[in-house]
């Protein structure tokens, strides 16, 4: 059931290699060289100063999840190294409460999309993936792949134990993203993942939920293509295209990206899929850095003035002028907290819409996470210097329910 060679014959000996390979850093760029480098600070900063003893309150206790959305974004920022350490040491502490369902009585269970953010998570914080809170992620991720016997499933990354299987494309992207970066993802894993896109370059959140099941996507008017699931699986895929050389990658990354650009709104926002069809900024925050990954500088810089338009700053803050930074899901949301300020019970929202959001802004891939350089943090130009784009952009639509999160909380 698990795919334990990868091309990559030298995988953990390269994995720290792979983690400490040099790219160029958000805070490294000359000043001026992005203009978004102020809003996207005090989004991180923000972001951070909502953690509770390392974690994201959730409903009942911390939201790991959300915690590793966190990390993410301040990986990307490198904004508040104190609270990134923080945030990891939590998530490390707290593995299997995340990944598995063995508190609830599903004693060996691991959840596939929870297992593979933890492996990008670690590898985004520095951390040896193979020694995560005791735990080897790397090999959870790579006993999850289903094997030659699991007929149309072949590379699936599933669920094991569980009442239910509800693994699905975004976590399967997660995989193949941590994989590819910890020193190699074994080919079914990614043809699977590509055997969900449909030929319109789009890519469906569930392989066989919703009208699209069967082996393969096909084009119809049941299928239902996933902005969000795009987007990740694009960063995927350029991933394993650029750490293996996998075959195929390339080219389905290029589709997807393709998709996305042909279905961005003339705001240049996205929506999401179902209840989150909507204009939001997970999904413009998303689909942006995918596009920016992808090479579509101009339509993720378009994306990315969207999200700006939706960002609390010290200029447009009314009621929330003590929340200077975060990022509003969408403009419903945008206003009431201008007019009243955000309440207790809304934050949630916005906990969840601010670290998506402002990967866009930061415009450095998932691929890349963790390759940043260890320099000195930037100035931090505080929230003065977070100003509103001189050109606003529209406003959404409608508003959604919550904010777009098909990865694993």
């Amino acid at each position: 059931m698990s795919w334990l060679t990868v091309r990559n014959t030298g995988a953990v000996a390269a994995c720290g290699a792979v983690l400490l390979a040099a790219a160029p850093a958000l805070a490294t760029a000359p000043a001026g060289s992005n203009p978004r480098v102020a809003a996207v600070v005090a989004a991180a900063k923000w972001q951070a100063g909502e953690l509770v003893e390392g974690g994201i309150p959730g409903f009942v206790g911390s939201d790991w999840g959300l915690t590793i959305d966190t990390i993410l974004a301040l990986s990307a920022t490198r904004a508040d190294p104190v609270a990134l350490t923080a945030a990891t040491d939590a998530v490390a502490a707290n593995v299997r409460a995340y990944n598995s369902n063995e508190a609830w009585g599903e004693p060996g269970s691991r959840i596939a999309g929870a297992t593979a953010k933890i492996l990008v998570a670690a590898i985004a914080a520095h951390r040896d993936p193979t020694a995560f809170g005791g735990f080897d992620l790397r090999q959870e991720t790579l006993d999850l792949i289903a094997g030659a016997d699991a007929g149309a499933d072949e590379g699936r990354v599933r669920d094991r134990k569980t009442s239910s299987d509800n693994s699905n494309a975004f976590g399967q992207s997660l995989a193949v993203l941590g994989l590819a970066r910890s020193g190699g993802v074994p080919g079914p894993a990614v043809d699977f993942l590509i055997r969900q896109q449909c030929p319109s370059g789009g890519f469906r959140l569930f392989p066989d939920r919703l009208g699209s099941s069967g082996p393969t996507c096909q084009d119809g008017p049941a299928t239902v293509l996933d902005p969000d699931s795009t987007g990740m699986a694009v960063q995927a895929l350029l991933a394993a295209a650029a750490e293996d050389g996998t075959p195929g990658a390339a080219e389905a990354a290029r589709k997807g990206a393709d998709w996305l650009k042909s279905t961005q709104r003339g705001d240049g926002s996205f929506g999401g899929s179902g209840p989150t069809v909507a204009s939001n900024t997970n999904s413009t925050g998303l689909a942006g850095q995918a596009l920016h990954a992808a090479g579509h500088s101009a339509a993720g810089d378009k994306a990315a003035a969207w999200v700006l338009g939706h960002q609390i700053t010290k200029a447009n803050a009314g009621k929330a002028d003590d929340e200077i930074g975060t990022i509003a899901y969408n403009a419903e949301s945008f206003e009431s907290a201008r007019a009243d300020g955000i309440a207790d019970f809304q934050r949630d929202q916005w906990r969840r819409a601010t670290p998506q959001a402002l990967l866009v802004l930061a415009d450095v891939p998932l691929g890349k996470l963790g390759r940043q350089p260890t320099d000195p943090e930037p100035t931090d130009p505080g929230p003065s210097g977070t100003e509103s784009p001189t050109t606003a952009p529209t406003s959404p639509g409608p508003a959604g329910p919550g904010p777009s999160t098909p990865a694993p909380t």
